[in-house]
């Protein structure tokens, strides 16, 4: 009887212990989830403030101070970015219209996830399909912002059109 009761408790001993590892497994990549969850919300957060920053721009270095303009008296798409603009520098405090943030690149850090790396591009697109750049002035910008981070699988991707009223 001794050893039937030694191979019992043996046996629940073991099932007991299966159970304890895949429970702790499930608690382990249930918690995992859960902090990618965070950090990719966090990601999104990162890519719709600087959208939001931009939005508060002019749409070209011709449309600062408003005036009826036509596509070709809009900055050439090889002339998108700050460095290009009299007297702004690759700081987003003396940018004042949305090409300046082509190219832009910065990193940010947070207390629960460091080095988040936001990048910006924008390009002229076509009038009846935003997916096409368009290579002359359109009054369609599309800006396409992406955060990475090491602890990201995938980098976040955000696109936003502006029109010229967009504003």
């Amino acid at each position: 009887m001794n050893n039937v009761q030694s191979m019992i408790t043996i046996g629940a001993i073991s099932i007991f212990s299966l159970i304890s590892i895949r429970f702790n497994a499930t608690v382990l990549e249930t918690s995992n989830v859960e902090v990618e969850n965070k950090i990719y919300l966090t990601a999104f957060s990162l890519a719709d403030d600087l959208i939001e920053e931009i939005k508060q721009k002019a749409f070209d270095e011709e449309t600062v101070v408003f005036h009826s303009i036509n596509p070709e008296e809009l900055t050439q798409s090889n002339e998108f970015g700050a460095a290009q603009d009299p007297g702004e520098t690759s700081d987003p405090l003396t940018f004042d219209d949305i090409d300046d943030y082509n190219g832009f690149n910065k990193t940010i850090s947070l207390p629960h996830a460091e080095g988040f790396t936001v990048t910006s591009q924008v390009v002229y697109v076509q009038p009846t399909n935003f997916e096409l750049i368009s290579l002359s002035q359109t009054f369609f910008k599309r800006v396409t912002v992406w955060v990475s981070s090491d602890y990201l699988s995938h980098p976040v991707k955000l696109s936003f059109i502006f029109t010229l009223h967009s504003k």
